[in-house]
């Protein structure tokens, strides 16, 4: 049976923080990691682990959902889990328009996206900004450098 494995790589900040010796700062961070057990968790009937790092300003930053049997949702992307295609939604909801990115089997996937979060706190209101990438791949073992030993098959930048 394979594993699903999903790293996601989250960069979040506020208006003070786009100088240029922040936006170096942020370009420093790495697009992938090994992948550690914990804090990497299995999710899913242990169908899938979830390896999240960077930052989480709000807390649960990260949501994820199995819609049906054959269809697991992870932040803004949707997995198929029967033909293990990779699809992007342009809104977080299971009813927009899908995109699809590609397939997951035995060869990884690495996807990019910009985002803005208006956020009301101790009564301001600010824009959080946030980078986010995702890398994904479908194997039968899951080992610690499997996004390390080799380049993507696809990156994608929505």
């Amino acid at each position: 049976m394979s594993i699903l494995v999903v790293q996601i790589i989250i960069k979040q900040w506020d208006k003070s923080q786009r100088t240029p010796k922040h936006v170096e700062d942020r370009a420093k961070i790495p697009s992938q990691y090994p992948v550690l057990s914990p804090p990497a968790r299995y999710v899913f009937d242990n169908q899938c682990l979830v390896d999240q790092h960077g930052d989480d300003l709000l807390g649960n930053r990260v949501q994820y959902s199995q819609i049906n049997d054959n269809v697991i949702q992870f932040d803004r992307f949707q997995i198929n889990l029967t033909d293990m295609t990779l699809n992007y939604l342009a809104q977080a909801d299971s009813e927009s328009e899908a995109r699809l990115i590609g397939s997951l089997d035995n060869s990884w996937l690495q996807c990019h996206y910009d985002w803005r979060y208006g956020v009301n706190e101790g009564g301001f209101y600010y824009w959080l900004y946030e980078d986010v990438t995702l890398n994904i791949i479908s194997v039968d073992n899951v080992s610690e450098d499997l996004f390390m030993i080799a380049e993507p098959k696809k990156i994608v930048k929505l």
